[in-house]
């Protein structure tokens, strides 16, 4: 019996040949063919924005399951009640007590990359967002992967790299701390490659992050890491970033197999912003 043809949703590109705007779509009321059609546009298209959702948490529960299993959060502190699977980013103080993580997420990076499986999808949910800043950038590593030369593909496709959470956080800009050593013993150093394969499709992405490398794997000390740099910043041109500027009810979703991102600073003093962020598990880099 042959599979029934997926609906052609509305779409544009978020830049050039990256990302795609799912257009003309409610996602609470979505059939599942469309549901079915926006998952299939997220494995091939690296993000996904779908604007203007009015979405409860049961409602970005039963999305998020579309794409698999939830991913539990590292962090359990400002998940939102009643559903430990949604993370509050916020700047907002109640009764004195932060309700979210703030300033969370910025510096390039991949979500979860100190775990032998990383997520697979981040998707962010607005709530409210200012006026200005704020921005999430994405950078398409498969883009800046085709970019290089047949002779530095070569160089970069056999290195790992090494990955540490303890690290991370001990030298993290935003909220530096020492892990207890339940924590620690939790989330172990993990090697990963530097050249990622998307099981969707076999395409390739350079994946660096930083924050969480330690080393370069053949190429220890200061040079592995110079590498890294470089490569992080040919990987974060303009040329291969997509900026979005936020907007409530906006739905965000990319694949952490094949992007770098970063979230952007703004005026908290005179904004608030607030984020639910759900994850996606995934499967172990090859």
């Amino acid at each position: 019996m042959l599979a029934q043809a997926l609906p052609a949703l509305a779409k544009r590109p978020l830049k050039d040949d990256f990302g795609a705007e799912i257009l003309d779509i409610d996602l609470p009321t979505a059939s599942d063919a469309q549901l079915d059609g926006v998952v299939a546009a997220f494995h091939a298209h690296g993000a996904v924005l779908v604007r203007d959702q009015a979405m409860t948490p049961d409602d970005l529960m039963a999305f998020i399951g579309r794409f698999g299993d939830p991913e539990d959060h590292t962090q359990t502190r400002f998940t939102l009640p009643g559903y430990p699977k949604i993370f509050i980013l916020s700047n907002r103080v109640v009764d004195g007590k932060p309700i979210g993580a703030h300033n969370d997420g910025v510096g390039w990076h991949t979500d979860y990359s100190y775990k032998p499986e990383p997520v697979m999808l981040t998707m962010l949910y607005c709530v409210e967002a200012p006026e200005e800043g704020s921005d999430t950038l994405l950078a398409d590593g498969c883009a800046a992967w085709e970019a290089l030369g047949a002779d530095r593909q070569a160089e970069l496709l056999p290195l790992r790299l090494h990955h540490s959470y303890k690290h991370f956080m001990a030298t993290r800009e935003f909220g530096a701390q020492i892990l207890s050593p339940e924590m620690a013993a939790a989330n172990p150093d993990v090697e990963h490659p530097l050249i990622r394969t998307h099981p969707a499709d076999g395409r390739k992405a350079l994946w660096p992050s930083t924050g969480t490398v330690t080393e370069v794997i053949g190429k220890p000390g200061p040079e592995g890491l110079a590498l890294l740099d470089e490569l992080v910043d040919f990987m974060t041109q303009e040329r291969f970033v997509h900026r979005h500027k936020w907007q409530v009810g906006d739905l965000l979703m990319w694949d952490n197999r094949c992007t770098l991102h970063t979230g952007t600073l703004y005026d908290d003093k005179k904004y608030f912003r607030t984020m639910h962020r759900l994850w996606v598990k995934g499967d172990a880099p090859f």
